[in-house]
């Protein structure tokens, strides 16, 4: 019998002007995504993953303090504890891309993950933190991440999380696949003009180099006042073939449902041995500073 999961992604332009209170915008980024989740839902969705960030805009835009107020420790954070009870609520496992608080003035760019029965699994901090150009000011604002590559295990799948920038870099994403991941999320912010050339590129290869499902999310839309490019949507399911499972819109919300059929894995890893003719001691220099 297939091993069929049905994957979800959800992508949102900024509901909020920018130059609101961070409160304000924070109120109604979640009230959208609780909305869209719905959505996912009611197409039978089991696993879900929101965008990076998913709870404000893509603050690091600009390097402004006043951003400071969107963290929230996690799990504890009422961001956290909210879409938990709805993953519960609705039998669903969830990943939540949040700004969080480690410490005072200790923050990380993360990916809390929840089981369908609610329970909390752990998290991903970012690991690769950008400084592109102006308008990526993103070490402003996080400290690289400090928790490896976990992968989790929900009731549907074991999953591991990769977000925006880190999908640049092929030793974590095989570092996920070591650990058992059979589906790998990567929730993004990314423009036009810096990054599309390369969208529908790595991540596939990812999924042929590893054998394993990858779900990428992307922003959609402009954001004002910043306006640093068109966050140019196109979240995606691939399979461990690398084919396209289904695209989203290019510039407002969609919310993206597809079957995964896991199975596919152990078929691919075995046609394709790339895990059983790795040659780990020859690859030092990849490590070396």
């Amino acid at each position: 019998m297939a091993r069929i999961v049905r994957g979800g992604l959800i992508q949102a332009t900024l509901c909020e002007p920018a130059t609101s209170s961070v409160a304000k915008i924070k109120q109604a980024m979640n009230d959208k995504h609780e909305a869209l989740l719905a959505q996912a839902v009611a197409k039978g969705a089991q696993i879900v993953c929101f965008q990076e960030l998913f709870h404000g805009p893509y603050f690091c835009a600009e390097q402004q303090t006043k951003w400071y107020d969107l963290v929230e420790r996690v799990p504890d954070g009422p961001t956290v504890k909210r879409f938990s009870g709805l993953a519960k609520k609705h039998g669903i496992a969830l990943v939540l891309p949040v700004y969080e608080e480690e410490n005072t003035g200790v923050y990380y760019n993360t990916a809390a993950v929840i089981d369908a029965d609610g329970s909390y699994l752990g998290k991903f901090r970012k690991i690769h933190i950008p400084q592109v150009q102006p308008g990526f000011w993103e070490k402003y604002y996080f400290r690289p991440g400090n928790l490896g590559y976990p992968v989790f295990k929900t009731k549907f799948a074991d999953v591991g999380v990769y977000i925006c920038y880190d999908r640049h870099f092929p030793e974590g994403a095989r570092c996920l696949g070591l650990a058992g991941a059979e589906i790998v999320f990567n929730p993004s912010a990314t423009v036009a003009g810096l990054s599309e050339y390369l969208w529908k590129l790595e991540q596939p290869a990812h999924a042929v180099a590893n054998g394993y499902f990858v779900g990428a999310i992307n922003r959609p839309g402009w954001e004002d006042p910043w306006r640093i490019g068109e966050f140019y949507g196109q979240s995606y399911f691939c399979d461990p073939r690398g084919k396209l499972l289904c695209t989203g819109t290019r510039d407002t919300d969609d919310v993206l449902v597809v079957d995964l059929d896991l199975d596919l894995i152990r078929e691919v890893r075995n046609t394709w041995q790339f895990y059983r003719d790795r040659r780990p001691e020859t690859y030092g220099s990849i490590t070396a500073p």
